[in-house]
């Protein structure tokens, strides 16, 4: 929907179980008409799609995108984002680190985010952009030596130019504006800020005025801005309150860099605080949320610096004498604090209020996918889970 002339708000459907394009379809069927009659009656509902590889190729087969151009039409519904991180099937077997896998390293991850964009490009309206997020290369444990990440860091670079050579070549020939999202992560090649501005300087515009320049005729300064329109951010309020940054020094920092923030994911961590409290009662709630489907991450600031915790059962073995934790576990936005456990709903009221001053993004997607993995006190309906979410959200913008 579009809230206030300024955004297009939704929630990203990786919540529903997709592996193949008719779970994806039946999962849509089932869920998006009520929610959209409860959050958006009389007007038009955009919605953040999610398609695995299998579904995203399926989809392009006989009549499916008629088909679904068609049932979008019939129930006022538009397609202005996608979900392009996760490449195979996201629910009820493990994930963990194979969330990355094929990274950009590999044609498979190409290939796959090539057909998400052709199919953006036919199912987005006219005069809306349109994004898709990803992952950030790679995942930082799979590599040994700096050589190793070198190597990765060039390859994934080279992928992505072609894609925004992709998107030029798209926009000029359609008229539609689309970018891809790099959503950094903890242990992802991309954790932070620096890193994101580490390798657009270092590896991205390098590489494209290398391969594009002489392709496109364009100079370099072009070429560089060539890159910046069509690679941006996903800023995901959970990863960057994990890396401990406020959302108005990342903002500033990518502001001044010519960097765009494609998409805002609107998400909550788990925050661990331990002062004056019990802290075996907090360990015991936390123990709640050790699953084994989905990688959390937890982290610690010490200093200036962010340490990081590969997942989280690591963390409640050591159970380390520290002042706060943050874990990746996307947890409902509209909770604050479950338990002796808080989460960090204060970022995204922080990133609301920036968004109010400057409105760097237009797209705002609401990312709770652990539905099914939380714990049973926090289960409900899972559509009147993702109303109550959409509803908390339009009341703070």
């Amino acid at each position: 929907m579009f809230i206030e002339n300024k955004y297009h708000l939704t929630y990203c459907t990786n919540i529903h179980p997709g592996q193949d394009w008719e779970s994806t379809f039946n999962s849509i069927k089932e869920h998006v008409p009520g929610i959209k009659k409860s959050v958006s009656p009389s007007a038009p509902f955009g919605l953040g799609l999610r398609l695995s590889n299998k579904a995203s190729e399926e989809l392009a087969q006989g009549n499916h995108m008629l088909e679904f151009k068609a049932w979008l039409r019939e129930q006022q519904v538009y397609i202005f984002t996608m979900n392009g991180f996760p490449y195979g099937n996201f629910h009820n077997e493990r994930v963990k680190d194979d969330v990355h896998t094929p990274d950009w390293t590999t044609n498979e991850r190409l290939m796959y985010t090539q057909r998400l964009f052709n199919q953006l490009a036919e199912l987005i309206p006219d005069g809306i952009n349109g994004g898709i997020s990803t992952s950030p290369i790679s995942y930082k444990h799979w590599y040994s030596t700096n050589e190793e990440k070198e190597a990765a860091f060039w390859k994934g670079a080279e992928h992505m130019v072609l894609i925004a050579k992709q998107l030029f070549e798209l926009e000029q020939k359609t008229n539609k504006y689309l970018h891809l999202d790099i959503e950094p992560e903890p242990d992802g090649f991309l954790e932070n800020t620096e890193e994101v501005l580490f390798f657009y300087s270092d590896y991205l515009i390098p590489i494209a005025q290398q391969r594009l320049c002489k392709e496109l005729n364009m100079d370099a300064s072009l070429v560089e801005k060539l890159v910046k329109r069509y690679i941006t951010v996903c800023y995901d309020v959970c990863h960057f309150s994990l890396a401990y940054e406020e959302p108005k020094e990342t903002f500033q920092k990518f502001r001044d860099a010519d960097i765009v923030v494609g998409k805002i994911q609107v998400s909550a961590a788990l925050k661990v605080l331990f002062k004056d409290k019990n802290r075996e009662e907090v360990w015991k709630i936390l123990e709640k949320f050790n699953e084994p489907i989905y990688l959390h991450q937890v982290t610690e600031k010490i200093g200036k610096s962010v340490k990081t915790y590969n997942d989280l059962p690591v963390v409640l073995e050591e159970k380390r004498e520290v002042d706060e934790l943050r874990a990746h576990y996307h947890v409902p936005i509209f909770i604050e604090q479950f338990g002796a456990l808080n989460s960090t709903q204060d970022q995204i009221l922080d990133t609301l209020k920036y968004l109010s001053k400057d409105s760097l993004s237009e797209h705002l997607e609401i990312e709770t996918y652990t539905w099914d993995v939380l714990p049973e006190e926090l289960k409900e309906d899972l559509s009147h889970s993702i109303i109550r979410e959409i509803e908390w959200l339009k009341e703070h913008v």
